[in-house]
């Protein structure tokens, strides 16, 4: 069984401080208005663990991991 974890970001939590973009630039960017855009949604591996430090270093919370099994 290999486990993936599902993100999802809420933009209305957003502050465009970035940190999402530069830890995980696989699975974040920045939109035009500076606020938090999805790349990915569905992670595993390397990405998945890059998501998780992204989600612990944003500064307004904004990043949710929920855990799924395949």
């Amino acid at each position: 069984m290999r486990i993936t974890v599902r993100i999802t970001a809420d933009r209305s939590r957003c502050v465009g401080s970035g940190n999402c973009v530069r830890t995980a630039p696989g699975v974040f960017d920045q939109a035009d208005d500076g606020l938090v855009r999805l790349v990915g949604g569905t992670l595993s591996g390397e990405d998945a663990r890059n998501a998780a430090e992204a989600a612990s270093l944003c500064p307004a919370a904004a990043i949710f991991l929920t855990p799924q099994e395949d």
